[in-house]
């Protein structure tokens, strides 16, 4: 009798005796960075409203595009649209990248319980084994046999109750696994879906930008001497600071010229003819870009005011986006600089209407040229990632204003 209950409760710790071995890797496939347990769920809430912001923005653009009757405003809607769309892909890899990280976590923890579990019930496994092992028969040939039979079936009685709820918490446990197995699946699954919609976005914008390259081909004289003005003042400026304050004089220039009267006829009466007033010069006491927005999504490493490492105040934002990740014009205006400048790498300047300027260092590539006009949006290079974060500066009539409290 008593091998016969060790051996029908042998049967029932058999479920719990692999439970860790029956729980498959799904996350140990892929080579895929994931995320630490403190970033994951964080990572998870930004990229989520990154990705929503990104698909209104988008939604936007494309009715925008639509509606336009000229063919450079319906292009220009249409790849500030796609790089939305690259955006909102972008952020979708980061929402599956930190599901999976989650899951990753949880499996983990699990494993680590179902670890601390099994080994009580293993212990009593290999006991029942050998007590399932021992012949009755010389059991009761020994003396005491007959009574330790008896004592052996109170025992078991009062621990099969016991044994029958720990199996069932650890089934409940391998359910447990099995249901996180299926959410990083699934989140594997997102993610790999992700990355092939980015990689087919950014082949259709490539192909948009090559038709405007084409397009403009006939107003490339005029840039290319405007791009070598910019270099010139580069050279002149003594610090970054310096080349957007020589910029912004350039554009206010400009503007008041541009709002200059054009020739008029001599009047026959020279004494009728009164100066004409002189235009007013652009002002920040205009209202801001109100297309304004981040070029580039990714968490947020120094806020504006905050201290860095060199001891001064943060003049803008400092953003970490991922390697490559897609960036865009801020906001509508004038590229005025582009390219390379010492110890900024690959940055890009911006003329805004009402004297407002807006400047973004960490370009790993540049996919404008001074004397651009672009939209809020419009797809202007990619982000270096890495060690090299994206700064965005927005300055109004010179002086570095917080760019989040004009966030449209």
């Amino acid at each position: 009798m008593r091998r016969a209950f060790a051996l029908t409760l042998l049967a029932m710790l058999g479920v719990s005796a692999g439970l860790a071995l029956a729980l498959p890797d799904t996350l140990a496939a892929p080579a895929i960075a994931l995320l630490e347990a403190d970033d994951a769920a964080a990572a998870l809430s930004r990229a989520t409203r990154e990705s929503r912001a990104a698909e209104a923005r988008a939604a936007r653009l494309t009715a925008e595009a639509e509606a336009a009757t000229e063919a450079a405003t319906r292009t220009a809607s249409e790849a500030a649209a796609l790089a939305a769309r690259i955006q909102q892909a972008e952020a979708e890899g980061e929402v599956a990248r930190a599901r999976l990280s989650i899951a990753r976590d949880a499996r983990a923890a699990l494993t680590a319980r179902l670890a601390r579990k099994q080994e009580p019930t293993a212990r009593l496994a290999a006991a029942l084994q050998t007590a399932a092992r021992r012949p009755l028969a010389l059991s009761a040939l020994q003396p005491g046999s007959l009574k330790e039979v008896v004592y052996v079936r109170a025992v078991l009685d009062s621990a099969v109750p016991q044994i029958r709820a720990r199996t069932a918490s650890l089934r409940s446990e391998l359910a447990q696994g099995r249901a996180l197995e299926a959410q990083a699946a699934k989140a594997l699954d997102e993610l790999r879906a992700s990355e092939t919609a980015l990689r087919q976005r950014r082949v259709q914008l490539s192909a948009l930008e090559n038709r405007q390259r084409i397009a403009s081909r006939t107003a490339q004289g005029a840039a290319l001497r405007e791009g070598e003005r910019a270099l010139a003042l580069a050279e002149e400026a003594r610090d970054l600071d310096g080349l957007v304050d020589k910029l912004g004089e350039v554009a206010a220039l400009r503007q008041e010229l541009a709002a200059l009267p054009g020739p008029v006829l001599r009047p026959d009466d020279l004494s009728a003819a009164l100066p004409a007033a002189p235009a007013p010069a652009p002002s920040a006491s205009a209202p801001p870009p109100r297309d304004f927005q981040l070029p580039v999504q990714g968490r947020t490493l120094i806020g504006f005011g905050a201290k860095r490492d060199s001891g001064l105040a943060s003049t803008g934002l400092t953003l970490a986006p991922a390697k490559g990740a897609q960036v865009v014009a801020p906001a509508r205006g004038r590229v005025a600089f582009a390219g390379t400048y010492r110890g900024f790498g690959r940055i890009i300047i911006i003329e805004h209407a009402g004297g407002w300027t807006s400047l973004v260092t960490g370009l790993e590539q540049v996919d404008v040229a001074v004397g651009d006009m672009v939209i809020g949006g419009s797809p202007v290079g990619r982000a270096s990632g890495g060690a090299a974060p994206v700064t965005i500066e927005l300055r109004g009539d010179g002086k570095p204003v917080n760019p989040l409290q004009y966030l449209r």
